[in-house]
């Protein structure tokens, strides 16, 4: 069986949390509707950008029952799955599966530092388990194992896996893999010091899994949009270059904190952070806010961008 690829602006959400701590799952369904209406392909919930690693068990399957009840068929919904064990990866996959999900991502499990052949056969365990298509997310600054091309091309065989984050900054790697024309969506991070996302795109990549877009979704649809002709390659040049300033602020801290942080500030549903993260200093979330007011993101998605809104989200 053949599964869609996603291509576009693929953003892996904050998870929205109350003040007491708890997941806000109405304002999951604003921030889903949010992207439905600007242009976002899919989304990846409980990625990093999600704080997945700090949210519990049962959290991560409410988090799935909940937000599957807002999926309407415009957007693809993803989750993030990757558990400590293969056993327990499995698990999550599963659960992803049976309440409809559209996808799931795994990664190297965190701390553990496995072999590259370890992961491998990792990633083939999970996929032989698996009733719904798996991407790949090769991030070895979070978690140190670090997936070459070889590798890659082994996991792209397997039916089940149809999208590749790339998150190292090897664009020689991004080029084999346009190159051997895998069948699977090549997106990567949309970090600016990567220097991933114009090659990729330039190379023939299908979009962005990126963090950016739960900040300015519209543009980041539009730095996403694959190339099938001068007039995308343009207005992809011009979306990033334009939106720079943002695309820094978004990295300038571990993720999520300058996103979370800035999202609060502007009235979007956010919440605090999971200790022992903490909000971004004042000082640099007004950086942020300056930003939104020279792009002009309270005219375009009426953020609200005044004194207040940085104690608000402190």
């Amino acid at each position: 069986m053949a599964f869609a690829r996603p291509q576009g602006s693929f953003v892996a959400l904050i998870t929205p949390m109350n003040a007491d701590g708890s997941i806000d799952f109405e304002g999951f369904r604003t921030l889903l509707r949010f992207h439905e209406d600007n242009g976002t392909c899919a989304v990846l919930i409980m990625g990093s950008t999600g704080e997945v690693s700090m949210l519990s068990t049962e959290e991560r399957h409410a988090i799935v029952r909940e937000t599957m009840k807002a999926h309407s068929g415009k957007m693809l919904f993803y989750y993030g799955c990757t558990g400590t064990t293969t056993e327990s990866t499995i698990d999550y996959v599963a659960q992803a599966a049976s309440e409809g999900a559209d996808g799931a991502i795994i990664a190297a499990p965190a701390y553990i530092c496995a072999s590259n052949a370890d992961i491998v056969q990792f990633c083939l365990d999970v996929a032989d388990a698996s009733d719904i298509p798996l991407g790949f997310y090769n991030n070895p600054p979070r978690v140190n194992t670090d997936l070459t091309t070889p590798d890659l091309l082994r996991l792209a065989e397997h039916p089940k896996f149809v999208v590749l984050k790339e998150s190292t900054t090897r664009v020689g790697q991004v080029a084999q893999m346009c190159a051997a024309n895998a069948d699977m969506a090549l997106m990567c991070c949309c970090s600016p010091n990567l220097g991933l996302v114009v090659p990729m795109m330039a190379l023939g990549g299908h979009g962005t899994a990126n963090m950016t877009g739960n900040i300015i979704p519209r543009e980041m649809a539009t730095i996403s949009t694959p190339w099938k002709n001068g007039d995308d390659a343009f207005a992809c040049r011009e979306a990033w270059l334009t939106n720079l300033p943002m695309l820094h602020f978004a990295y300038s801290a571990i993720n999520p904190v300058a996103m979370k942080s800035l999202m609060a500030a502007v009235g979007l549903p956010a919440g605090p952070l999971r200790k022992p993260l903490m909000p971004l200093d004042p000082l640099a979330l007004q950086k942020g806010l300056d930003i939104c007011r020279e792009l002009g993101l309270d005219n375009i998605y009426g953020y609200k961008l005044n004194a207040t809104s940085v104690m608000a989200a402190e």
